[in-house]
This record gives structure tokens, C-alpha cells and sequence, in this order.
């Protein structure tokens, strides 16, 4: 008999499998056999040449960003040291000399 995954709620080592389900009889809960290899995997943030990003990395602007409220845009070439990945729609946080505390897109950026 092949060894059953823990559950991802409780960590319990007692599941079992009903009709194409694993069920955790310590907390109840209920999920696919499929989505424990959905639920594993981590996003990966990609830049505009598609090279990995990862926290601490140094990133280069690839064009000119309008910040609203500033007078002056990012210019196309700024360095960006020190990053820090996070979810959402703009996923890195950053600081950038000049500006201040700064969200980006990893679209608008490359590695250095």
C-alpha cells in the first residue's frame, strides 16, 4: 500500500482515502490526492528575460516608470540593490536612492 501524504491542515499522519479523496479523521479535512502537488509547489518571479529572481538580488529598470505623486520618473537604467519578493501584483519591494520605499513589477526589471 503506497504511504498517504500528511495532512496539509493539521499535519496528522492518519489519513485515508475514500472515492478519490484523502480525509484527516483528526481535524475533518477534506482534499484531492492532485492538489498535494498543487499545494507543494511555490511561485517563481521571473524577470523581463525570464532569469530567476530571488530576496537580496540587485535588479536593473528596463524603462522609464511613472511614479504618481513624484515629479520625475525612474529612469531606464536605475540599479535596484538589495530586493524583496512578495506577493501581489507588484511583487518586489525595494528601496531606490532619490525615491524612496518602492514596489515594482518584476516585468519592468532585469538581473544584474
Amino acid at each position: 500500500m503506497p504511504k498517504l501524504p500528511n495532512c496539509p491542515e493539521c499535519n496528522s499522519e492518519y489519513a485515508y482515502e475514500d472515492r478519490g479523496l484523502l480525509i484527516c479523521p483528526e481535524c475533518g479535512h477534506e482534499w484531492s490526492a492532485n492538489a498535494t502537488a498543487e499545494v507543494s509547489e511555490e511561485k517563481v518571479f521571473k524577470d523581463s528575460n525570464g532569469n530567476i529572481l530571488t530576496d537580496g538580488d540587485s535588479v536593473t529598470v528596463i524603462k522609464d516608470l511613472k511614479v504618481k505623486g513624484a515629479s520625475n520618473p525612474i529612469k531606464m537604467g536605475t540599479k535596484v540593490k538589495n530586493i524583496r519578493l512578495v506577493d501581489g501584483d507588484h511583487d518586489i519591494d525595494c528601496k531606490i536612492d532619490g525615491f524612496g520605499p518602492m514596489k515594482l513589477k518584476s516585468e519592468f526589471v532585469k538581473k544584474i
